[in-house]
Order: structure tokens, then sequence, then C-alpha cells
């Protein structure tokens, strides 16, 4: 019977902590997938937490020198996410007015990432490895910035909450732990070290090209920067995108939605 009766506090929590929501507009490229979030995860527990992850992330990589040591890298990142950055509000009214922070780590790593809330860091190994032109290192900046407007750090958070609140019930109930701590660590995982699943990768592939064609950026850069992403490491992507493999249907759905935002593209070249 008590093992029953735990049964059903986990069933009634989980249940009370689930809601579906919509974070961002559809915009040109039609994302309209509901998310289902959990409310013990809320957008300003996530930002406070990837505040405090970035913050420690920037400290490491200024005590080992890897932090902005070369001035036209930086320059050149910052530019491409200032035009990027006022594009976002097609998405998310609120977006332009974060807290935004752009910074570049020096590292032979080909990466990039922006944190809720609009904490972006850019590898210096995808600079001087792909080499890539403005446009598609606006793609690359683009992705990153959809993960965060779709708030795909906090939709993991959340299944990852609802996969462990069972055994944090229990914890709290023998003494061993509160839901507070295990919240906590869940959503410094997913802002740091959980990949993205394919869905979210496909969602801010469209995005990433929405948000580059809105401010001035050839859409169609997305393809010939996943092209040279094919090519590192002798045909495999990098392991940050290893979640979303380099093959002709993500080509294809990139040249697809690159096609359809032609018309957003232009029009910011008139403005």
């Amino acid at each position: 019977m008590k093992t029953l009766s735990w049964f059903g506090l986990f069933a009634s929590v989980a249940l009370a902590a689930c809601q579906t929501v919509q974070t961002t507009e559809s915009g040109a490229v039609g994302v309209e997938r509901r998310q289902t979030m959990s409310s013990l995860v809320s957008s300003s527990q996530m930002d406070r937490s990837a505040a405090e992850a970035y913050g420690k992330v920037i400290s490491e990589a200024g005590k080992k020198n890897q932090l902005n040591r070369d001035s036209a890298q930086v320059e050149r990142v910052r530019g491409v996410a200032k035009r990027l950055i006022p594009s976002t509000a097609a998405f998310r009214p609120d977006a332009p007015r974060w807290n935004w922070e752009v910074n570049v780590i020096s590292s032979d790593e080909v990466n990039a990432w922006c944190m809720p809330g609009g904490k972006i860091a850019v590898y210096s190994g995808l600079l001087t490895k792909l080499n890539p032109t403005d446009e598609e290192l606006a793609a690359v900046m683009g992705h990153e910035i959809a993960h965060a407007l779709r708030e795909h750090g906090r939709e993991r958070a959340s299944e990852q909450m609802t996969q462990q609140i069972g055994v944090s019930v229990l914890s709290v109930a023998l003494g061993l732990g509160d839901l507070g701590s295990q919240l906590t660590q869940t959503v410094l995982d997913v802002t740091l070290s959980l990949p993205h699943s394919r869905t979210h990768e496909t969602e801010a592939d469209r995005i990433g090209v929405e948000l580059a064609a809105r401010s001035g950026y050839e859409p169609h850069a997305a393809v010939s920067l996943w092209e040279k992403m094919g090519k590192l490491g002798g045909g495999k992507p990098p392991e940050w995108m290893s979640t979303h493999p380099s093959d002709q249907t993500r080509i294809r759905d990139l040249q697809t939605y690159s096609e359809r935002v032609i018309p957003l593209y232009e029009a910011a070249h008139k403005r």
C-alpha cells in the first residue's frame, strides 16, 4: 500500500507539473510545435542558471588566457551578433531586450553555443578550421540563438525533471534530498552538457535561416556551412552537431527553408 501511495504521489505531481506552451511565434518558416514544459523549471530559473554557468565558463577561460585574445575575431563575432539580435523580435518580442553577452574562447574545438537568455560563445577553432564567410558565421550563430529562443534547454530540463521526479519525491520522503537541489543540478546539466534532439536541431536550422535572412545575410549560406561541417574529420560532423547527422535530408531541408525566406533577405537589403 505504501508503494502504491508513492506511485500515486509521483503521478499526481508529474501531471500537475506539466504544461503545453508555444514559446515563439511561428515565423515565416512555420515552427509551430507546442512544447511540454514543467512548471518546476521556469524561464527565469533557466536564465539565472545560465547566467551563473556562463560566468563560470568565461571566468575559467579568462584564467587560462583563452578569452577574447584576438580582437579582430571578437569584433567580427560581435558584429554578426549585433545584426542578428534585433531580428529575434520576429519570434519573441522580449528577446532583443535580453542581457546578451558574446565572447570568443580560444580553443581548437569547432564549437559555438547560446545559453538561455542570450549568453553566446564562439570557439576560435570554428573560425580557423571552417574559415566561414560572414554569412556562414551568421548561419551558425542564428542556429544557436534559435535554441535559446525556443527554450530548448528548458524543454530538456523539463524532460529530465519528469524522469527524475519520482526518485526526487522518494528521496524527500526518506530524508535523502530535496527537489530544489535536484532541479539545480538538472538545469546545469542541460545547460552545459546534454545534446539537443533532432527535433530541436531541425527547428534551430529553420529559425536560424530566417534570422540570417531578416538580418541581411544570404540564407543559403547555411547549406555551404553544413557542407563544410561534413568535411571535418573525414566526413564526420563535429561532436556538437552529431545529433543531427550531415546528410542529404538536412541539406534538402536547409535549401527548402532558405528559399522560403529569400523575400525577407531581399526586404532587408531594401531598408
